[in-house]
């Protein structure tokens, strides 16, 4: 395939993707009441084997092809189809801008004042789901065909622990917003404890990849590397990236110059962390808080956020769409599995932090809110997922199995949210 044959295939790619993600959110929105980002995800299994490729598998095969004949000295060997590389490519990029507008946008002034009601919240959310997660890590990895052969038991616990701890944070945030609650107590206290639930996640997926087929050397460098990005981004760097902030003029936009320096940063923070063996998204997130707020946060917001969102994370949904393949849970046993993995996700994140929020003094109606919102996986869970099958920690079944547990958890976050809370304006 020649640069301007999958020049032309991959504009092709990108004018289904948008057509379709567009389509399925608007859709979500008149008839379901869901958010944009959450019909995404429902889009992105739409255009890949569980829908398209099953109603029009010449058409799924021809637009998203996973594989190239290429010719070799032995004769004609499949190859992994370039259009996909630049596909998955387009889908990192767009992880690590919306993880770096993410850190831009957290706001650590939440915590104070409500750091011991959140952070009971989310000990709750963390401790039970990744307890239940583990136990059903245990369970899975005698069957087979679920965690990938070379993953050892601590690998498959850990990681779908971390999996079943995680929180849709940027989902919370976005529902909040819509709603007008981000300043409320309610609000800032379920932010709280959302954002305090992920950096915990971010951190046991770190402890995964650096312990799965590593030394015990490599993952000491890994953890002791990423412990010390961390610090010294929140650090040393924090105050010296207030050089962005000085000298913007509040009546022209932020230069052409100074916003590649920020690009520039956040594409070497993202490769450290990928260099020290932590998915790049980590990078960007510290990335994102330790930059100043105020006028150059609005401005990188307003530069970044529009392509990011619009063209760049609805490839990451496709691409995780297209490693779903509905059809492999094929039989009542995984079928029923599905239910248990949704089921044990729902108690150990939803009823845990729901009971934590009433025990901290919420009223049930304000508690089961709170459940709700840290219950839907969203993004985050896909994130995990995806580094999960790439480092070939868990098989496609498994997969499958976890984003239909992501999926469903999301899609049922904004109609609950809408019925509990009605008309009220939590305080």
């Amino acid at each position: 395939m020649s640069n301007l044959e999958l020049a032309i295939h991959l504009f092709i790619q990108l004018t289904v993707i948008l057509a379709t993600c567009r389509a399925v959110g608007w859709l979500g929105r008149r008839f379901l009441g869901q958010t944009q980002v959450v019909m995404e995800m429902v889009a992105g299994v739409l255009l890949g084997p569980s829908l398209l490729g099953w109603v029009a598998p010449a058409v799924q095969s021809w637009l998203f092809p996973r594989q190239l004949a290429a010719e070799a000295a032995g004769g004609t060997v499949a190859v992994a189809h370039p259009s996909m590389a630049v596909l998955f490519a387009l889908s990192q990029l767009g992880l690590v801008l919306y993880m770096f507008l993410i850190g831009l946008d957290f706001n650590a002034q939440l915590l104070r004042g409500r750091i011991a009601r959140a952070g009971l919240i989310s000990a709750a959310g963390i401790v039970v789901p990744f307890a239940l997660g583990g136990l059903l890590a245990l369970a899975l990895r005698q069957r087979g065909g679920l965690f990938a052969p070379a993953a050892s038991i601590a690998t498959a616990v850990l990681f779908l622990g971390a999996s079943m701890s995680i929180t849709a944070f940027p989902m919370l945030a976005r529902i909040l917003r819509e709603r007008g609650q981000t300043r409320t107590s309610l609000g800032t206290m379920t932010l709280s404890a959302g954002a305090i639930d992920d950096a915990v996640a971010w951190c046991l997926l770190a402890l995964v990849l650096a312990t799965f087929n590593a030394t015990p050397e490599m993952a000491f460098l890994t953890l002791g590397g990423g412990a010390a990005y961390l610090a010294l981004m929140l650090g040393w760097a924090r105050p010296r990236l207030e050089w962005f902030q000085r000298g913007l003029d509040r009546d022209r936009p932020m230069s052409a110059d100074r916003f590649t320096l920020v690009l520039l940063v956040l594409m070497l923070c993202a490769l450290v962390t990928d260099r020290i063996g932590i998915y790049a998204v980590f990078g960007a997130f510290v990335a994102g808080i330790a930059m100043p707020r105020g006028r150059f946060a609005q401005e990188v917001t307003e530069k970044i956020e529009g392509l990011t969102t619009a063209l760049l994370l609805p490839i990451f949904f496709v691409y995780s769409g297209l490693n779903t393949e509905i059809g492999l849970v094929n039989n009542a046993a995984l079928w029923g599995l599905t239910a248990v993995v949704i089921a044990l996700a729902s108690i150990g994140k939803g009823v845990a932090c729901t009971l934590a929020a009433r025990f901290s003094g919420e009223s049930w109606r304000h508690a089961a809110i709170v459940g709700t919102l840290m219950n839907a996986r969203g993004l985050m869970e896909l994130i995990i997922l995806n580094v999960g099958l790439e480092q070939g920690v868990i098989t496609p079944t498994l997969f499958t199995i976890m984003v239909l547990m992501a999926v469903v958890t999301t899609l049922v976050a904004s109609p609950l949210y809408n019925f509990l809370a009605g008309r009220e304006q939590p305080a």
